[in-house]
C-alpha cells in the first residue's frame, strides 16, 4: 500500500485535482493523504478548505502560511514558512510520493520539501510557459525536481524532456480541466441564479484577473485599465471571481470591490465560485475575460471566446477561441467587441481542443499505482540525443 499525498494551496488547484483524489482513495493499493495549505485556510479567500471538506474529504496536514501581506518581501516570508511547515508535515504524513499541480510559488516549496525529504514528486501540468508571471521559473524548477510528469499536450511533454527528464516518465495525458467538465453536471441559467442571488436574465462576462509579475505596468494599473473598458458594456452583467494570493493580488481586489459597488445592479464579486459554480458560469457567459489559464484550457471547450489580457499567459498551447490583446483600454473593448459577434461564436463551433483526452485522472492514478515508487528517486539528467527513446 503506498501513500500517496496530495498539496493544494487554491481553490482552482483543487478543482482539477478532486477528481484524482477521489480514484486515488478508491484505489486498492493506494492510500489517500491530503495537505492543504495557502488561501485554503484564509478567510481573506474565501476559506476554501471548506469546500474541501465539503467534498468528503478531511484535510491530514494544514498549514498556514498566509501571515504576512501580498509585497515580495512578504511573500518571502510566506514562503519561508511554507518551506519548514510542509517539512515538518511531510515529516509526520510520511508518503510514498507527492503529487504537486501547477506552478505557483506554495508548489515550489512543497517540491523543495519533499526533495529534502527524499519524498518522490508526481507534477501536473508541467512543460507550459507563462510569460508574464514568475510563475514561469516555479514550474520549470519543480519539472527538475519532480520524477513523474502528466503533461496535458504533446507540445508539453517535449518541453519536459527538453529539461532533460526521461521520457518514459513523461505522459501525455490531457487536461484534467477539460475533463472535469465532461464529468460534472453543470447548472442552467436559473439554478446558477439563485445559487448566486444575482439576476442572469441578461447576458453577462466571467472575469477573472490575477497578478502580473512580469510585466511592465503594476496590477495595479492593469486591474484600472480592465475595469475602465468594461464601463463601456452597460447591456452586460459580470461576474468577478477574486485574485489569487500573489503581489497586488489584494490591490486588485480592492478595485473590483469598488467597481462591483458603484455597478452593484449588474455586477457580483464572489470570493470562489467552487468547481461547479465557476463551469457552469463559464457555460453560460458570453465571455471570458481576464488572465487565468482557465480562459485558455477550460473555457474553449464551451466554445466560448475567451478575451485573454496581457502577457500572464503568453506561450500556453491555445485554441482559436482565445482572442489576445494589450492591456489597453481600446485593445481590450476591440477584443470584446470581436468575441461578442456571431461570425466569431459561429468559427468556433468545429473547433476541436489540443488538450482534450479521455480519463485523465484515471490515467494518472493508473500510472501511480502501476510505479514501483521504490526506484523514482534514482535519477539522471537525460540528453536529447538519446531522442529516440521519446
Amino acid at each position: 500500500m503506498s501513500n500517496i499525498c496530495i498539496f493544494t494551496s487554491t481553490r482552482a488547484e483543487w478543482g482539477l485535482l478532486k477528481r484524482v483524489a477521489e480514484l486515488i482513495r478508491n484505489a486498492d493499493q493506494l492510500r489517500l493523504k491530503l495537505l492543504v495549505s495557502g488561501s485554503h485556510l484564509s478567510n481573506k479567500y474565501g476559506l476554501t478548505i471548506r469546500e474541501i471538506e465539503a467534498d468528503g474529504f478531511t484535510a491530514d496536514q494544514c498549514v498556514d502560511i498566509l501571515k504576512f501581506d501580498d509585497t515580495p518581501p512578504g511573500i518571502c516570508n510566506s514562503m519561508g514558512l511554507a518551506l519548514s511547515g510542509y517539512g515538518a508535515a511531510l515529516q509526520r504524513i510520511n508518503p510514498d510520493l507527492l503529487l504537486i499541480l501547477g506552478d505557483r510559488y506554495e508548489a515550489f516549496c512543497a517540491a523543495a520539501a519533499a526533495q529534502i525529504h527524499r519524498v518522490p514528486i508526481a507534477h501536473i501540468h508541467g512543460g507550459e510557459t507563462t510569460e508574464g508571471a514568475i510563475d514561469e521559473a516555479f514550474r520549470h524548477s519543480i519539472t527538475k525536481m519532480a520524477h513523474l510528469h502528466f503533461a496535458c499536450c504533446i507540445e508539453y511533454r517535449n518541453r519536459i524532456i527538453q529539461l532533460g527528464e526521461n521520457p518514459q516518465r513523461v505522459f501525455n495525458v490531457g487536461a484534467l480541466g477539460i475533463e472535469n467538465i465532461r464529468k460534472t453536471a453543470l447548472m442552467g441559467r436559473e439554478e446558477l441564479a439563485l445559487s448566486l442571488n444575482f439576476n442572469l436574465d441578461r447576458p453577462f462576462f466571467l472575469v477573472t484577473f490575477h497578478p502580473v509579475t512580469l510585466e511592465k505596468n503594476s496590477s495595479k494599473e492593469q486591474i484600472d485599465i480592465l475595469l475602465s473598458a468594461l464601463e463601456n458594456f452597460p447591456a452586460y452583467n459580470i461576474i468577478f471571481t477574486k485574485a489569487n494570493a500573489d503581489t497586488d493580488g489584494q490591490s486588485i481586489n480592492e478595485r473590483i470591490n469598488c467597481f462591483v459597488k458603484k455597478f452593484q445592479h449588474r455586477c457580483i464579486f464572489v470570493p470562489s465560485l467552487g468547481l461547479k459554480r465557476y463551469l457552469s458560469a463559464m457555460e453560460l457567459c458570453s465571455a471570458v475575460i481576464g488572465n487565468s489559464s482557465s480562459g485558455i484550457i477550460e473555457a474553449p471547450l464551451f466554445k466560448v471566446p475567451t478575451v485573454n489580457i496581457g502577457d500572464r499567459q503568453k506561450g500556453r498551447v491555445r485554441p482559436h477561441s482565445v482572442i489576445d490583446c494589450e492591456t489597453i483600454s481600446t485593445a481590450i473593448i476591440a477584443a470584446l467587441k470581436k468575441a461578442l459577434t456571431p461570425e466569431f461564436r459561429y468559427s468556433l463551433l468545429e473547433m476541436i481542443h489540443p488538450c482534450e483526452q479521455e480519463n485523465t485522472a484515471a490515467k494518472i492514478v493508473e500510472i501511480l499505482n502501476s510505479t514501483d515508487l521504490n526506484y523514482l528517486l534514482k535519477k539522471t539528467f537525460y540528453n536529447l540525443e538519446n531522442s529516440s527513446d521519446a
